[in-house]
């Protein structure tokens, strides 16, 4: 690849072999280079492909400004996620987690913390995530010095989930979560009771309810009802818990507006039964 533009020491801007602006980061990859000149393949570190999120203005912008330690923890930890997780991630990872690590690495050498309201549902219903946020903390300490508050740990995996799910904005991971904090609460009142939030059916439970509220957000909907057959079964076999699903049916209706479909009452009753039947 040949330099088209040097952004600072570390960065410059180049086309891959389909021509497409990329940006490149190296420790001293810029360094007294100049346009046309060779990059050398030594010193990559990462190479940033720009796409309808993540443009490579946007990340010159932010890369520009940001220290190069803080750019190289930020890319250690979506590697160490990606492998934690064995799932791809939303590129726009890159452009957010990594400003988010920087400002708040800002506001912690200034005494500003800020508090994660949602961080104990965080810790429940994306604990895989909330673990890797917690190794993240460790990995800033040890490139940095810098040790970071558990909140941090919490928001990161916001950024996390935001990737998996491929949402356009971290608030929505955190909107999500207080609807599935609803869900929940909803089939605790109806049944008066706690649930056991360290069983295989609650977690498969929280798994679905996950898909189920990113749906809810994005607007796509089931397949059409295919077994009304079915669905009237469970009615009668399993009244208590087709109540409780009429009651998140309820909710969801006056929160989003969206009548749940006959599949989508399946799946409820059955996650219902599974999680209460003791």
């Amino acid at each position: 690849m040949e330099v088209k533009k040097v952004i600072n020491n570390n960065i410059v801007k180049s086309l891959d072999d389909s021509q497409h602006e990329v940006l490149v980061m190296g420790k001293g990859i810029g360094f007294k280079k100049k346009v046309g000149d060779l990059i050398d393949d030594t010193l990559i570190e990462k190479v940033y492909t720009s796409n309808k999120e993540m443009s490579t203005n946007k990340l010159t912008q932010l890369l520009e400004n940001v220290q190069l330690e803080h750019v190289q923890v930020a890319n250690e930890i979506i590697s160490f996620a990606k492998v934690s997780l064995g799932k791809k991630l939303n590129e726009n990872i890159y452009l957010t987690l990594t400003d988010h690590i920087d400002y708040a690495i800002e506001r912690q050498q200034h005494g500003l913390p800020v508090r994660n309201a949602l961080l104990w549902e965080i810790k429940r219903f994306y604990n895989h995530e909330y673990l890797i946020g917690k190794e993240a903390l460790n990995m800033i300490s040890n490139r940095l010095g810098i040790t970071l508050p558990e909140d941090e740990a919490g928001f990161i995996a916001l950024h996390i989930v935001n990737a998996e799910l491929d949402l356009s904005q971290v608030s929505q991971v955190s909107e999500m979560t207080k609807v599935i904090q609803k869900i929940i609460n909803i089939i605790k009142y109806h049944y008066k009771t706690d649930l056991d939030e360290y069983s295989l059916n609650y977690e498969r439970f929280i798994t679905h309810l996950k898909f189920f509220v990113q749906r809810l957000f994005s607007g796509i909907e089931l397949d059409k009802d295919k077994d009304e057959g079915f669905l009237f079964m469970l009615k009668e076999k399993y009244q208590e818990e087709y109540l409780c699903a009429l009651k998140i049916r309820d909710y969801i209706a006056k929160e989003f507006g969206r009548e749940l479909k006959e599949d989508e009452m399946i799946y409820l009753t059955i996650h219902i039964r599974r999680i209460t039947n003791k």
